[in-house]
C-alpha cells in the first residue's frame, strides 16, 4: 500500500454517501474494444457507474476517453465487448444519457430559453409544462432574466449554465460530461463546479465525467479513475468518502493530487 493509502486508509476504504449501492450498476462496460485501422484505442476495457454516483475519468490526452463516450452514445460502433444499462445488454446508451460537451453547442438563432427547451421540442413534450420547468431551472441556476437573450449576448459561463439546463430537460438518469468547463476562466469554472454537484445531490443523476483537471476531479468525484495512455486501461481507482462540497486545502486532497499527478506522469 502506498504512503497516501496508509495515511488515509479510512478515506479509501469507505464508500461515499452517494455511492452506497455496491455491486449495483446503472451502466456497465465489459471488455470494450475499439480499433481504428492499426491503432488500438480501447482493449478489454471495463467500467461500472453506480446509481447516483459521480465517476470521474482522468488520463493523458489522446488516451481514449472521448472515444469511450462516442462508443457509449453510439456515435461509433464498438469492435467487441458489452454495454449493459440497468442490467440489460444494449448497443449503446445514446437514448438513455444526456451528453454535455466542452462547447455549449447552443443554436445562435435561438434565445437561451428556446435552446434549453430543445429536448422538449425533440420529444414533442407539452410546451407549457416544459417552459414552466425550464424557467424554474433558469431561476435555480442563476439565469433568471436572461431567458430571451441570444447566446452571443451573454458570457461563456452563462452559456454553459444554459447548456446545463438543457441537459436537465432531457430527464435522463445518466449524464455524460466531457470537460464541460474546460473553456471557462478559473473563477467561472469554480462557480459552475458547484452546479455540477447539483446534478447528483438535487436531481439524482448518475454522472460519468471526463476532465484533465486533477483538482476538479478531486472536488467532484465519488470515484476517481486514473487512466493509462492508449490502449486505455485503468491504472488506479480511488473512492473518495469525504462529504461534498470539498476544498482543496484538505491535506488528504493535497496529498492525493500529488499522487494522481505522479501516476499520470508515468506515461510521459
Amino acid at each position: 500500500m502506498d504512503a497516501i493509502a496508509k495515511n488515509h486508509s479510512l478515506s479509501f476504504s469507505l464508500l461515499s454517501e452517494h455511492n452506497t449501492n455496491k455491486g449495483i450498476s446503472i451502466l456497465r462496460v465489459v471488455n470494450l474494444t475499439k480499433r481504428f485501422d492499426d491503432l488500438t484505442i480501447l482493449e478489454n476495457f471495463n467500467l461500472t457507474v453506480s446509481p447516483n454516483g459521480f465517476t470521474v475519468l482522468i488520463g493523458p490526452s489522446g488516451c481514449g476517453k472521448s472515444t469511450l463516450f462516442d462508443l457509449l452514445t453510439g456515435v461509433v460502433p464498438k469492435d467487441n465487448g458489452a454495454i449493459t444499462w440497468n442490467q440489460h445488454r444494449v448497443d449503446h446508451v445514446g437514448r438513455n444519457a444526456a451528453y454535455m460537451q466542452q462547447k455549449d453547442l447552443l443554436l445562435p438563432w435561438f434565445s437561451l430559453l428556446e435552446n434549453a427547451m430543445l429536448p422538449a421540442r425533440i420529444g414533442k413534450a407539452d410546451r407549457v409544462k416544459s417552459e414552466i420547468k425550464a424557467r424554474g431551472l433558469f431561476e435555480r441556476l442563476g439565469l433568471a432574466g436572461f431567458e430571451n437573450y441570444r447566446p452571443d449576448k451573454v458570457s461563456g459561463g452563462m452559456r454553459q449554465r444554459c447548456a446545463l439546463v438543457r441537459t436537465l430537460m432531457f430527464e435522463y438518469d445518466l449524464v455524460l460530461l466531457d470537460e464541460p468547463l474546460s473553456a471557462l476562466d478559473a473563477i467561472t469554472r469554480y462557480s459552475l463546479q458547484s452546479l455540477l454537484l447539483l446534478l447528483q445531490s438535487d436531481f439524482g443523476k448518475s454522472i460519468l465525467m471526463i476532465t484533465h483537471d486533477i483538482e476538479e476531479a478531486l472536488l467532484l468525484a465519488d470515484e476517481l479513475i486514473v487512466l493509462t495512455s492508449a490502449p486505455m486501461r485503468i491504472r488506479r481507482r480511488f473512492t473518495l468518502a469525504s462529504p461534498k462540497p470539498r476544498r482543496m486545502n484538505d491535506p488528504f486532497l493535497i496529498d492525493l493530487k500529488e499522487h494522481v499527478l505522479e501516476l499520470l506522469q508515468e506515461d510521459l
